[in-house]
């Protein structure tokens, strides 16, 4: 067997970061900025209220309660074309420009207007620049707003509109090809003849890639061809950027898939020292990454997880490929026996009221319980040894 660092590491060798492009904006999202992001004009551009209210001279309210006259009312949007003068108030909705003359507003709930709208009542006095967003309050002209390698959430891509910047330089959301191999697999709501089974772990990885931000790409099921897969393979590696299949990557397994990727690809297959998801194919097919994980469906998840996840990050531009664990503390006994391997086990973590996630079993451990797995929403990482007890500190894998 080999460290998991070992195997990660020699997957992270063969994933390169793909090309800078240039997409619309709301393309963009989980994509990783390819360079810096500067604001060409100041945000907001203008002097603008926070409140529904009054804009005011601070000065005429200094000695409130007092009565000012109204001169006008500034929708959102609208062209400020009066100013504000001694004695004077102008009746304004958020996000209004601010008139000229008039350095605070007061909100309306410290008003009252008189039933003809000509005066105003306000009760409390507020200092110069009350309520008021001044030109620039959140971005300065030039500013860079987002460096190189900022990955984009949706608030992100509002600041993006916000700074003007419709058509954003990212790195390439890659093609991720994700295909499923065996006489075993139906796919579909027909009927099991004996000895097959649901193709689950095709469509729950076409999920995670989907979901991390790749574009994932069915590319269904192959039968146990010889041929079939090998074309089917080869164009795959043509036209997508990553490929993953499961299944087939055991010591003892002897199927097509082995023997065509063998052929035609540059393969490691690899026991890692984790439990479970220990075998492990990894390599390229004219250049492009192949993720060979096993076929047990958890075991298929927390190998990609722990491989493909992080190679298609890097591929992505994170800065980070490899995802943090966070400090956790079991809140059951997880106990296991030294086997030289590291065990992810599927668990359910909330948090405490110091600030901590606590972390249960899910579930059954078992490698084709499926369902543990999706009641699970992290993996606790217990080192070989005995396990951990209950209260004892455990690292978490945040799923």
């Amino acid at each position: 067997m080999i460290p998991l660092s070992e195997a990660r590491e020699f997957v992270l060798s063969k994933c390169v970061q793909g090309p800078a492009v240039t997409v619309p904006v709301d393309d963009a999202a989980d994509l990783v900025t390819a360079a810096d992001l500067a604001a060409v004009g100041p945000i907001p551009p203008f002097d603008n209220t926070a409140m529904d209210g009054f804009a005011v001279r601070a000065a005429d309210v200094a000695s409130a309660p007092v009565t000012l006259s109204m001169i006008g009312t500034i929708a959102a949007g609208a062209v400020p074309d009066i100013t504000v003068g001694e004695g004077q108030a102008v009746r304004i909705m958020t996000g209004a420009p601010m008139p000229p003359g008039a350095d605070a507003v007061v909100m309306v709930e410290l008003t009252n207007m008189s039933e003809d709208q000509t005066t105003v009542d306000v009760s409390e006095s507020v200092p110069v620049g009350n309520h008021i967003r001044p030109t620039g309050d959140d971005v300065q002209t030039g500013q860079v707003v987002f460096q190189a390698g900022t990955v984009l959430r949706p608030a992100h891509l509002g600041v993006c509109t916000s700074i003007g910047v419709y058509d954003v330089p990212v790195i390439a959301r890659p093609r991720v090809g994700v295909i499923s191999t065996g006489d075993e697999l139906v796919d579909g709501p027909r009927p099991l003849g004996i000895g097959q089974i649901h193709d689950s772990n095709r469509h729950t990885l076409l999920a995670l890639v989907n979901a991390m931000g790749a574009t994932a790409v069915d590319l269904g099921l192959v039968p146990d061809d010889e041929d079939q897969i090998r074309d089917a393979m080869t164009a795959a590696a043509a036209s997508c950027d990553a490929v993953i299949t499961s299944g087939g990557v055991s010591m003892g397994d002897f199927d097509f898939v082995k023997k065509v990727l063998t052929e035609i690809g540059d393969m490691r297959w690899m026991q890692v020292a984790i439990k479970p998801a220990k075998p492990l194919a990894f390599g390229t097919v004219d250049g492009t990454p192949i993720f060979g994980l096993p076929g047990n469906p958890v075991s298929s998840m927390v190998s990609f997880e722990l491989f493909a996840r992080p190679g298609i990050r890097k591929m992505m531009g994170h800065a980070e490929p490899v995802v943090a664990t966070v400090a956790g503390v079991a809140g059951a006994d997880m106990l296991r026996g030294p086997d030289g391997k590291t065990h992810f086990a599927r668990v359910h973590a909330t948090m405490r009221d110091d600030g901590r996630y606590e972390a249960s079993f899910s579930g059954g451990q078992g490698s084709h319980q499926l369902s543990a797995m999706a009641a699970a929403n992290a993996l606790a990482v217990i080192p070989s040894g005995d396990g951990v007890h209950k209260g004892d500190p455990v690292d978490l894998l945040l799923l």
